[in-house]
């Protein structure tokens, strides 16, 4: 319920996302080092409904993080395999022992329990040819439940980034 005294975007969260809390999600995004008072003026309110706005989207698990993009090349990962790991089981021990292990792995950017052929499906960054090869024989091959895995090396990225389309929101914000 809108206080008659408040100032516009002032509305409770109780009916979820409207276009004030998108327009944050969606600065933030593109600049996630934007003062409260710049992040204020790009959605159209003051700077403390904003920041309470934001201490909301960000208890709520909307906001999960904040950091900075590196260049993994300028950091010389030069590297990045799309790598498919079979599980020698595919039971619920089994699964979350080979989870645990994966999650604990600097060299995995991200990692997804997927359908079809196999069990995994990571992003893996190494320096170099020889430097994956090592990872693989010294490290992955050293999972607890690994049966088999498949890689595909990026020969150069089309898009890259994180920044998740919010057109969807819109429609449903009040």
């Amino acid at each position: 319920m809108i206080d008659p005294k408040s100032e516009p975007g002032e509305a409770s969260h109780d009916a979820g996302l409207d276009r004030y809390d998108i327009a944050i999600l969606g600065e933030l995004q593109c600049d996630a080092r934007l003062s409260n008072a710049e992040l204020a003026t790009r959605i159209g309110l003051s700077a403390a409904p904003t920041w309470r706005r934001l201490r909301w989207l960000e208890q709520q698990g909307y906001i999960t993080g904040y950091r900075a993009e590196i260049d993994r090349r300028r950091i010389g990962l030069g590297v990045l395999a799309f790598v498919r790991i079979d599980a020698d089981r595919n039971d619920a021990e089994a699964t979350q022992a080979l989870e645990a292990a994966i999650r604990a792995l600097p060299e995995v950017l991200s990692c997804h329990f997927i359908s079809g052929a196999g069990t995994f499906e990571a992003q893996v960054v190494a320096t170099d040819i020889d430097a994956y090869s090592r990872w693989v024989r010294e490290t992955l091959f050293k999972l607890p439940h690994v049966k088999d895995m498949h890689t595909s090396f990026s020969l150069g990225e089309v898009k890259a980034g994180q920044v998740l389309p919010l057109g969807h929101l819109r429609g449903t914000a009040s």
